[in-house]
């Protein structure tokens, strides 16, 4: 009997900041159920994914390969074209994903990546071996308490634009808030009680039922409990209803969620919400402002890197130097149990602690 050739069509569509869906030519799920799935994940992690997914079908095209159902040998070939291109480990490890994300999507069979592992292996022990700085992956500086005083020290509170990054800082801070987490809260998803803070947040990657509690801060400057409060006064006092959004886009005359066009057409959105970039270069400026961007004697040329993620890796380590519970921080920042990403940060924090084996070893 003569096999029929499985005939896959594929898309790669752009909507806003949010992408979209690889799809069989033959039945498949409905319009409505892939956008529920994609729903359930990330924006950040969409477009990521789609990025990867039309660099690769491009690299396919040019070079005669098929891109789905794709062949570990193509998977292989391009693992070494972006080893070529000197792209960091984590960038073809997430290009991998995106490529099996993609098959699994169009229900047809995952290509071995066996191959292309071995090559990603090589090619991470090569980038250690050279001892170059500036191939070691380029991690968030962490936003501990002591930065954080900086930070907020050399912030202007006097404007609206001053005081949301003060309350974008501390809070993001205090929940250990990834920036997309950060932009959703609402209004009415943070209630001033008498402890501190009760934060209803979203945390896509784990399930959370219930308030995260925000105490007050032993220090008023850098307390984020009244850092919320003294934004909500500020927007009560440019006209702002109690309502929506908690954090708002503001634009370089000051005004809070002005409209924006481009070409006479509304972008944005139109609630005036702050993006997650915008919740990243809150962070940015705030470390330029306290001069916090010099480069390093290690590092002459690159200098810290400071971004939204910094505030996260900056509770992380901060709880770990304070001797907080592992599983209690990482349930509190929205880590899965068992999380690499949040031991990572732990051990790199506690280097110089009472955890080091060779303390009270005799040397």
């Amino acid at each position: 009997m003569e096999s029929v050739p499985i005939v896959v069509e594929t898309t790669a569509e752009t909507v806003g900041s949010t992408i979209v869906s690889t799809t069989a030519r033959t039945g498949g799920l409905s319009a409505e159920a892939r956008a529920a799935v994609e729903e359930g994940i990330p924006a950040e992690t969409r477009r990521g994914y789609a990025g990867d997914w039309a660099r690769f079908t491009a690299w396919c095209s040019a070079k005669g390969h098929q891109p789905l159902p794709a062949s570990g040998d193509t998977l292989t070939e391009y693992m070494t074209h972006l080893k070529g291109e000197d792209k960091s480990p984590a960038t073809m490890d997430r290009a991998l994903a995106s490529i099996t994300v993609a098959h699994a999507a169009a229900e047809v069979p995952k290509p071995s990546t066996t191959g292309a592992r071995r090559v990603l292996k090589g090619h991470e022990a090569e980038r250690k071996k050279s001892k170059d700085p500036r191939r070691r992956p380029r991690r968030a500086a962490a936003a501990t308490p002591p930065v954080l005083r900086k930070m907020v020290a050399a912030t202007d509170t006097a404007t609206a634009i001053g005081r949301r990054d003060v309350a974008v800082v501390l809070l993001g801070f205090a929940l250990a808030a990834r920036r997309s987490e950060l932009r959703l809260l609402d209004w009415t998803d943070v209630a001033e009680v008498e402890e501190g803070l009760a934060v209803e947040i979203w945390r896509p990657k784990v399930n959370h039922e219930g308030p995260l509690g925000v105490p007050y801060g032993s220090n008023p400057a850098t307390c984020p409990v009244r850092a919320v409060r003294a934004w909500r006064q500020c927007l009560l006092d440019h006209g702002r209803h109690p309502a929506g959004p908690l954090f708002l886009r503001i634009d370089r005359h000051g005004r809070i969620a002005h409209p924006m066009r481009r070409h006479g057409q509304p972008i944005g959105d139109p609630t005036g919400r702050i993006t997650g970039e915008g919740i990243g270069d809150a962070v940015t400026r705030a470390a330029a402002r306290a001069a916090l961007t010099a480069p390093t004697e290690l590092l002459p040329d690159l200098p810290p890197r400071w971004s939204g993620h910094s505030l996260r890796r900056g509770f992380a380590t901060a709880a770990k130097q304070a001797g907080k519970d592992l599983i209690e921080t990482g349930r509190h920042g929205g880590w899965t149990d068992g999380s690499k990403s949040l031991a990572g940060y732990f051990d790199q924090a506690g280097i110089w602690d009472e955890t080091n084996p060779l303390y009270g070893i005799g040397l």
